[in-house]
Parts: C-alpha cells; sequence; structure tokens
C-alpha cells in the first residue's frame, strides 16, 4: 500500500510539472508573437504624416542641441548685459582698461552717459567686420553697473522709486533709460519731463 502511495504521488508531481512547463512555454510563445513591442525598423515603417513630421523635427532639433554643445558656443541672451558684467568685472580688478565685444548702438550709448558723468575715461569702437569691438579705458572711479532685465516700464513720476530701489542713495549714481528722446540718465529724463524703459544703472 506505502508503495502504491509512493509510485502514485511521484507520477502525480511528475504530470503536474510537465503540465505547468507547458503551459509556460505555450503562454510565453502567444505573448510573444502576439503582444511583442515593435522594433525600430517597424515603427519608422509605419510612421506616416504628421508623425513623420514630428520624428523629423525633433531629430533636427537634437541634432542642433548636439552640435551647438559639442562646439562650446552658447548664445549670448544680453549684449549689454554682459558688456556691463564685463566693465564692473575689470573695475574690481583694478584694470585699466576693457575689452568689449560684440558692440552694440545701445552699449555705445549707455557708455556715452557713463562717460559724460566722469565714471569712465575715453572708450574705441574698433570695426572688425564681425561683430565689432569697444576698448574702453578705465579711471577707477565706478563702484558697480548692471543691466535690468526684463525692461521696465517708467513713467516721468516714478523715477525716485526707481531710483531709491536701486542706487545706494538719492545723491550717488544714475538710472539710465531709454525713451522716446533717446538713451538718458534719469536726472536728464526727469528735465525733459518723459519716461521711457529701464535699461539699467551705474554708480
Amino acid at each position: 500500500v506505502l508503495c502504491f502511495f509512493f509510485y502514485f504521488f511521484y507520477f502525480f508531481f511528475f504530470l503536474s510539472f510537465l503540465f505547468f512547463f507547458y503551459m509556460f512555454f505555450f503562454f510565453s510563445f502567444f505573448f510573444f508573437f502576439f503582444f511583442k513591442q515593435k522594433t525600430a525598423y517597424e515603427m519608422l515603417r509605419s510612421l506616416v504624416g504628421s508623425e513623420m513630421c514630428i520624428r523629423d523635427r525633433y531629430q533636427r532639433r537634437v541634432r542642433g542641441l548636439c552640435t551647438l554643445l559639442s562646439s562650446g558656443k552658447m548664445v549670448m541672451m544680453s549684449v549689454l548685459s554682459s558688456a556691463l558684467r564685463d566693465i564692473a568685472s575689470a573695475e574690481r580688478r583694478g584694470k585699466r582698461q576693457v575689452l568689449l565685444r560684440p558692440s552694440s548702438k545701445v552699449i555705445v550709448k549707455f557708455l556715452q552717459v557713463m562717460q559724460k558723468h566722469g565714471y569712465i575715461g575715453e572708450f574705441e569702437i574698433i570695426d572688425d567686420h564681425r561683430a565689432g569691438k569697444i576698448v574702453v579705458n578705465l579711471n577707477g572711479r565706478l563702484n558697480k553697473c548692471g543691466a535690468i532685465c526684463p525692461r521696465f516700464d517708467c513713467p516721468a513720476s516714478e523715477f525716485e522709486k526707481w531710483a531709491s530701489n536701486i542706487l545706494p542713495s538719492r545723491q550717488f549714481g544714475f538710472v539710465v533709460l531709454t525713451t522716446s528722446l533717446g538713451i538718458m540718465d534719469h536726472e536728464e529724463a526727469r528735465e525733459r519731463n518723459t519716461g521711457g524703459k529701464v535699461l539699467g544703472f551705474f554708480y
């Protein structure tokens, strides 16, 4: 009797093992052929119409970003902000001259306002047939300068508020604005009773 039960249990265990093994093999085979993910080749062939346009646009953007990062060049967001940062850095290090590039009309007008009040010396515009350069002579009087981004609107009635928020004192430094009459400091804009947009400051 014991031998009978032993052989019966062994036979039942062997049949169960074969059953689960074949079921696992069958379902694996079934899911592989009917629910498998598409390969890259099949996905590319299935893209039509707008999907191909989206794919090509994305590939062009990624390729352009990789080229930009590999070349080590980045787009300069604000030319004026970069120029004023270079001037302030050179002044802190005690330099007598600073080279600004690229050049722009806004930078030249801003430097003219600074030169008018004696915060910088003479400056020379160099035409290199590219973006241009400006060599600025420093006189050691400038403490700090910078650009205000974005360029907020500043009517004539708010000159005092902007000056008190940006400048260390009422009688020290200037806020530079771009107006319909040109680029000027806030004192001149008050005299002409005209408002504009805030470009930056220096003191």
